[in-house]
């Protein structure tokens, strides 16, 4: 077996070789009659030859050439300072379960408890405004965990101050408007969920 498969790999690379040299020489084949021409066909063999060098480069070489391009900077660098030298130690925040494993729990516990607080109504086929409220408060908490988790991840105290007081008073402010307008909506009108209802069978 070994016999019958190694000649035709040997035949394969032979003419693949054949074909690189005929590409990438610097001699004009005596097959092309029009090739051999003397000096007024320089620029069509020329442009022959480099169109044949192009298609013969791998694809990852035409990749690398193009992502060789200078570095262009789109927005401007934020203020960086360097506080104490390189021997000082990283300073670590005290440990806190309140900010660490409890409230990590917290937000999974919450994050599924929106699963059945969601499906119950609508399956049940009952619309009780007690479970409505705590549908409302539920999601209300989790937006408001979510965005402070991308204000703190996004926006560090120590480069942007000003911007971090901003964004979190920002939040704040929104999470207010959006308790009072959902507590109107709930007492002054249909409600969530049977506001949903009646958008689904609309």
């Amino acid at each position: 077996m070994a016999s019958i498969v190694r000649p035709a790999a040997m035949l394969r690379q032979s003419c693949l070789t054949a074909a690189a040299k005929r590409t990438f020489s610097s001699k004009p084949a005596s097959t092309f009659p029009a090739i051999n021409k003397p000096a007024s066909s320089i620029l069509s063999r020329q442009a022959v030859r480099s169109r044949f060098a192009k298609d013969a480069l791998p694809g990852s070489m035409r990749v690398a050439a193009f992502h060789a391009s200078g570095r262009q900077a789109i927005l401007p660098p934020l203020p960086q300072t360097i506080e104490g030298t390189v021997n000082d130690a990283t300073p670590v925040a005290p440990a806190n379960p309140a900010s660490g494993s409890y409230h990590w729990t917290f937000e999974r516990v919450l994050a599924a408890g929106l699963i059945p607080l969601t499906i119950a109504p609508f399956a049940a086929g009952t619309l009780n405004p007690a479970t409505d409220a705590i549908l409302c408060g539920a999601i209300l908490i989790h937006s408001h965990i979510g965005f402070d988790a991308l204000i703190v991840d996004y926006v560090p105290p120590k480069r942007l101050p000003k911007t971090r007081k901003l964004f979190d008073w920002g939040l704040k402010l929104a999470t207010v408007v959006v308790g009072v307008g959902l507590y109107e909506f709930e007492t002054n009108d249909v409600g969530v969920t049977e506001g949903i209802k009646r958008i689904w069978t609309a």
